[in-house]
């Protein structure tokens, strides 16, 4: 366009004129952070139960983390958003977190991936009323995405509670202490 920026990456064409670029970085970075961690989540997890009964189950939700992963590769070159320095740190946590849960147990992890799972949705929800109130029709291939994750994550979740995530021992204490990491991971990866 006359005037503007356009970035052409792959089939996808951003146009960085108009937009609100604090609230899309904020964004893209969080989310590119979280969709990091699950990926090391779910890597720690098979590193665990890999061999067992629920290998397959995990694989499934870690693959799909894997896609949602490459899509915020290639937002954060096309919007031009530079990663948290936070991620060699959620390299570890979120790998810990994913070990440290699938060893309690299959119902262990489930229980990791529905606090997880819930916080994302629950985030991705509030970012979606936040472009809706910026301008629907502006960032209408970002929420499009956006929905699409959310229902993703959704489903992990819903994975998690039919694979007896709440069976696990301590369990509502575990899904607090995850969610409230989940929320300091949330907060710290938007502004660093």
């Amino acid at each position: 366009p006359v005037g503007g920026v356009s970035l052409r990456l792959c089939s996808t064409r951003v146009t960085l004129e108009g937009i609100n670029k604090p609230v899309i970085d904020r964004i893209i970075r969080v989310d590119h952070a979280g969709e990091y961690g699950a990926n090391r989540i779910y890597a720690g997890q098979m590193a665990v139960l890999g061999r067992s009964s629920v290998g397959p189950v995990i694989q499934q939700m870690w693959d799909q983390e894997k896609a949602h992963l490459k899509k915020f590769n290639e937002l954060m070159v096309a919007y031009r958003v530079r990663p948290t320095v936070l991620l060699p740190f959620w390299n570890v946590t979120g790998f810990l977190l994913g070990a440290g849960s699938a060893l309690l147990g299959k119902k262990g992890a489930m229980a990791c991936t529905v606090a997880v799972e819930e916080s994302i949705s629950d985030h991705y929800n509030s970012q979606i009323r936040t472009l809706m109130e910026e301008d629907p029709e502006k960032y209408k291939e970002l929420l499009q995405i956006i929905k699409q994750f959310r229902d993703d994550e959704w489903e992990h979740h819903d994975i998690g509670l039919e694979h007896d995530a709440e069976a696990a021992p301590a369990y509502a204490v575990l899904k607090t202490a995850i969610q409230l990491g989940c929320k300091a991971a949330i907060f710290l990866s938007e502004r660093i």
